[in-house]
């Protein structure tokens, strides 16, 4: 049997705020689209089957934002866990403007880890386990996916560092499945740097969808 999900996890971490799809490149939205409740979970699911969850929370002090992502994922045949993935990042937004990063990852037994931190000009200087330090673009983002500003901008991986820049595709809108039911949101078709698929609609980020050896594994939201 070949391994059952290599590279899985870092297909994990591959999350409007104008009246545009797209924000022009440079353009930062002066608020930024906290859910309702503080918090955004997602079952990962594969086949049918649910291999775990992506959650992330939100605390807001004044103009600091701090964000808290859990990923934790696991394949199993009967009682043996062949492939199992835990992932936890801490950012922290000033106003519009994300001002710290530092992750961990278990990608089954290999550890990654990557940190970002205001330098002396206007980017995030960014350092990783595999990763040598550099600055990011001013304009760079996490590549967290809740805050679609991202679709016009670099990306910070946030699991290993690295700068990535996908290309961006709008491929309108269309019904997806949550965990509650089917609802309608605006896709994109991220190609390039990365291979993925992502929704969202009023309510902000709404779903993922990559392909894995030809074998869909997508994030349905929760309630």
């Amino acid at each position: 049997m070949n391994p059952p999900l290599p590279g899985l996890g870092r297909r994990l971490l591959l999350a409007s705020l104008t009246t545009s799809p797209l924000a022009p490149r440079g353009v930062r939205a002066t608020t930024l689209p906290v859910p309702a409740g503080d918090r955004l979970g997602f079952d990962v699911m594969r086949r049918g089957a649910r291999l775990g969850e992506h959650v992330l929370t939100f605390h807001r002090t004044g103009e600091t934002l701090d964000v808290t992502i859990r990923v934790a994922v696991a394949y199993s045949i009967g009682p043996i866990t062949l492939y199992r993935y835990r992932h936890e990042a801490q950012l922290r937004w000033q106003g519009a403007r994300v001002v710290a990063i530092d992750s961990r990852t278990d990608d089954n037994g290999t550890h990654d880890w990557m940190n970002a931190r205001p330098g002396g000009g206007a980017g995030l200087v960014v350092q990783g386990a595999t990763v040598p330090r550099y600055t990011a673009p001013p304009d760079a983002e996490p590549s967290t996916h809740w805050n679609r500003v991202e679709l016009s901008a670099p990306w910070i991986n946030t699991q290993t560092g690295r700068l990535m820049r996908p290309t961006v595709t709008p491929t309108g809108r269309q019904s997806i499945p949550t965990v509650s039911g089917t609802i309608a949101a605006e896709g994109y078709l991220l190609t390039g740097d990365v291979d993925l698929r992502l929704w969202y609609d009023a309510a902000g980020w709404a779903g993922l969808e990559f392909s894995k050896n030809g074998t869909p594994v997508s994030y349905l939201r929760q309630a």
